[in-house]
């Protein structure tokens, strides 16, 4: 008889009750036959998460009392949930019914899997990739490349192997694992988060697999839009974050003096030029952030 170990499904909403309903509706096709969902509302301060429950009674619903980021809105989930698998997926996503069963599959074939991200192709174009992997972190700029984004997708990527990251909008990750190497760190509260808990699964010994079987459906930027100030905070100071708690000695040293010398220049004219000073304003603030926190840098909350 075959076997379907318990898969926990854990999203976060924020002011998005309609969005997170549609990706509810999404898992109700779905074909796997043991899994629970788990909403977690981030505290949204001006829509009413009330739909989500009345609409879908049969989820767990936890509600926050304040925004804890997405690491923080994803561990409280986690602290909730009894599946041997937990799949972190964003709410602005839809899945394909069949989604689970390769996924699944690989894991329990391939016990040195610590992580996995199915195939996501870009919802409002639907034949085209935004993730079919990703190339490795350049260790001294701390940049890296989605494998096959915007390209068509014509089944080239449709080889499932081994890759260098997973992606935030749709992981799953082995309880075990987790128990192993502890949840995502919140000193991030937005981007970034999932690279570095990435490092941390592959530096226990675990790899990362790109699942093209699977497939899910990604609303791109609904929450945060694209050039926001917000956006441009959150990736610029936490782009120093993740050097930080990830590179040592002269790498470090070079990753600091690079983002000095390079990116502030850079970054300042581009935004002078497009006379864009609130994304300016939210791009030193991230720098200055970095100079006056040290307390938490390297903090890893265990399960």
């Amino acid at each position: 008889m075959k076997e379907y170990p318990k898969v926990s499904i854990i999203t976060v909403n924020y002011n998005q009750a309609q969005v997170t309903c549609d990706f509810l509706q999404s898992l109700k096709e779905v074909t796997y036959p043991n899994y629970e969902v788990i909403v977690v509302d981030n505290a949204s301060p001006t829509e009413d998460p009330a739909p989500i429950v009345n609409n879908y009674p049969e989820i767990i619903f936890i509600k926050s009392e304040k925004n804890l980021g997405f690491a923080g809105g994803n561990n409280l989930g986690v602290r909730k949930s009894t599946g041997e698998y937990l799949l972190f997926i964003n709410n602005d996503t839809e899945v394909e019914p069949d989604f689970l069963e390769p996924m699944i599959e690989k894991f329990q074939e391939d016990k040195s899997i610590g992580m996995m991200s199915p195939k996501i192709r870009f919802h409002h174009t639907p034949d085209t990739i935004q993730y079919a992997g990703y190339t490795p972190m350049n260790p001294f700029t701390m940049r890296q490349h989605l494998i096959g984004f915007r390209k068509v997708d014509n089944g080239q990527f449709d080889d499932p192997g081994f890759t260098y990251s997973i992606h935030g909008a749709a992981m799953i990750v082995p309880r075990k694992v987790i128990e192993e190497v502890g949840m995502m760190t919140e000193v991030f509260f937005l981007y970034y988060e999932e690279h570095d808990w990435c490092a941390r699964v592959k530096k226990a010994g675990y790899k990362v697999y790109y699942q093209p079987k699977s497939l899910v459906f990604h609303k791109e930027s609904i929450s945060t839009g694209k050039e926001s100030p917000l956006k441009i905070y959150y990736i610029s100071r936490n782009r120093i974050i993740y050097a930080r708690r990830n590179s040592k000695g002269w790498i470090l040293l070079f990753n600091l003096i690079y983002l000095t010398l390079i990116t502030v220049p850079k970054n300042t004219l581009k935004y002078l030029l497009a006379t864009r000073f609130d994304l300016l304003r939210s791009f030193y603030k991230a720098m200055f952030w970095n100079v006056y926190h040290y307390k938490g840098i390297h903090d890893n909350p265990a399960l």
